[in-house]
């Protein structure tokens, strides 16, 4: 990517994320819910600081989209995964392409991994990167699936030893949607072959101003919905070998968020908190408990949460069950208080003229195309 370029966009979501190359116990496909998946491939090279900007900061105004979807009346799976590509530090023999995540429903974790990306210039091969996303994650074989890659740029779409009409033609094949988003103007995108990208693919071509600062209007119910997201964390108990590092990210991405509140990350992030789609089963007791095949005696004294060591079973259930309704009525104010924001926002948003910003781009797109799943949006 060409230094000279201004800076640009971020990227999706969402989300599944393994460490570089992959975290124990992510879940696969075993849900008989709806699913969607969304694979996310940024362009990490020298001028893409503004698109990563932005996906940091709208990951989770764009995973609570889906906290509106129901297919047959009940709300998906939300999936995510993650690559970058045309990064310098990345290895030249693997086309300068890291698959940072497979899919996963741990959001912590794809926040995490957004947030510790880096740009350095290089080479950014599309066709490649796409190949990749097709052949190197697993995607649901399921027809009632939304799936669907959004990949984000500004260089030819053209560039690298792999033909883009390939793997965006096998996409469309196996019912995986290929969006282009093109950093920059639409006209140049058209020339770059962005656009015939999005139309082998089934997908759209999408514009954004990757340096233009996402629509916000800060709304009487913040501070109260950022307060509850912190008292949230009170009513997890980590257990097991996952415990420690599962709580430890979850208050790492409470104060990643807090260094974009300004673009409403904070907020989002709570309400997020307070949806089914926010589930940490893997570490935490009262989301485990959730599980009918989940079975607390088989859990060891020892990785239960030193309040429950002392207990008897029968304690130690109610007191798990405590946690879980005091976490159900924070959640359930959260989403009282989001309900009057988001009217409160709607009728200061009239007068806000409306931008192509990553969240504004993604959330139409994945609202039309999921109708076609039967996917309907409250």
């Amino acid at each position: 990517m060409k230094v000279s370029f201004l800076k640009l966009f971020t990227l999706t979501i969402t989300v599944s994320l393994l460490a570089t190359a992959g975290a124990k116990g992510e879940p696969r496909f075993t849900t008989k819910k709806p699913l969607v998946q969304v694979a996310i491939l940024i362009d990490t090279s020298n001028s893409m600081d503004g698109l990563i900007s932005q996906a940091k900061s709208q990951l989770w105004k764009i995973v609570n989209e889906f906290s509106h979807a129901r297919q047959n009346g009940e709300m998906p799976e939300v999936q995510v995964a993650l690559f970058e590509y045309g990064n310098n530090d990345l290895s030249a023999q693997a086309g300068w392409i890291r698959k940072v995540s497979d899919f996963t429903t741990d959001l912590d974790l794809i926040s995490e991994k957004l947030f510790a990306l880096k740009t350095n210039g290089g080479e950014e091969y599309c066709g490649w990167v796409i190949k990749d996303a097709l052949n190197r994650l697993e995607w649901s074989p399921s027809s009632r699936a939304y799936k669907a890659i959004f990949i984000a740029g500004n260089e030819p779409f053209t560039q690298g030893p792999v033909d883009y009409t390939d793997p965006c033609k096998a996409a469309k094949a196996r019912g995986i949607i290929v969006n282009t988003i093109h950093c920059g103007d639409e006209r140049t995108g058209v020339d770059t072959m962005w656009r015939d990208g999005a139309r082998l693919g089934d997908g759209k071509f999408l514009v954004i101003d990757q340096d233009r600062a996402v629509a916000y209007v800060e709304a009487p119910q913040d501070q109260e919905i950022a307060k509850l997201s912190s008292d949230l964390n009170d009513t997890y108990l980590a257990y097991g070998h996952a415990g420690a590092a599962g709580s430890t990210r979850q208050e790492m991405q409470d104060r990643n968020a807090a260094t974009v509140a300004s673009s409403g990350a904070l907020v989002a992030r709570a309400v997020a908190k307070s949806s089914a789609n926010y589930n940490n089963g893997n570490w935490d007791l009262v989301d485990a408990a959730k599980d009918k095949k989940f079975k607390l005696d088989a859990v060891k004294e020892t990785d239960l949460p030193a309040a429950m060591q002392a207990l008897p079973p029968a304690g130690r259930q109610e007191f798990i069950d405590k946690k879980s309704q005091e976490r159900a009525a924070m959640q359930a104010k959260i989403n009282e208080l989001n309900a009057a924001r988001e009217k409160f926002v709607a009728a200061q948003m009239k007068s806000v003229i409306g931008t192509n910003t990553l969240d504004t781009v993604v959330i139409t797109t994945v609202r039309e195309q999921a109708q076609a799943w039967a996917f309907t949006f409250e």
